[in-house]
């Protein structure tokens, strides 16, 4: 799966009988990396987010990225974004990893996949935390008021009908009366 410009480890966990493999990643971003490395670890994770259960461990090296208002200050992060978005991942660490910032993450395509996630200090002479985490054989169900649209089932050729229908003309003078 790997591609020469990404420094990328991907390991195929075979499951049981009635179990699916979980695809394992694991990612280093070098904070001056190129535009063409970022897009082939966007293709990298386009292509791991198919199999049923994946988890990624990254250090990503993307300091202005907020994941709790889901914004980045500049376009290789906004790229980022868009590529965990796109692929409906989800990032499991909830506190930062390294000086007050979000740089080591742990993105699963599943809901419960990776478990008990615990920041352990640093390593070393590190700055980065480590990151022990439970990669649990099959996704335990967990009850989220968090609701996710499985996009891969949408008809879009309906929903492109149904915008056709709309009268934009009336539902934008709509919008400006209320804006004023």
């Amino acid at each position: 799966m790997g591609e020469e410009l990404t420094k990328s480890l991907w390991v195929r966990i075979k499951g049981r009988a009635g179990t699916g493999d979980i695809i394992v990643g694991v990612y280093y971003r070098p904070l001056d990396q190129e535009h063409q490395a970022d897009d082939s670890l966007c293709r990298q994770i386009g292509a791991a987010s198919h199999s049923q259960a994946l988890v990624l461990m990254e250090d990503i090296n993307h300091p202005d990225i907020c994941w709790r208002d889901n914004t980045a200050g500049n376009k290789q992060s906004r790229r980022f974004l868009e590529c965990v978005d796109d692929n409906f991942l989800l990032e499991v660490i909830e506190e930062a990893t390294r000086t007050g910032a979000m740089l080591d993450l742990v993105l699963t395509n599943k809901e419960g996949l990776a478990g008990n996630v615990k920041l352990k200090g640093s390593f070393g002479c590190s700055d980065h935390e480590m990151v022990e985490l439970k990669i649990l054989r099959a996704a335990r169900r967990v009850d989220s008021k968090l609701t996710t649209l499985d996009f891969r089932r949408a008809d879009f050729g309906l929903f492109r009908d149904l915008l056709g229908r709309v009268p934009w003309d009336k539902a934008l003078e709509g919008r400006e009366a209320q804006e004023s």
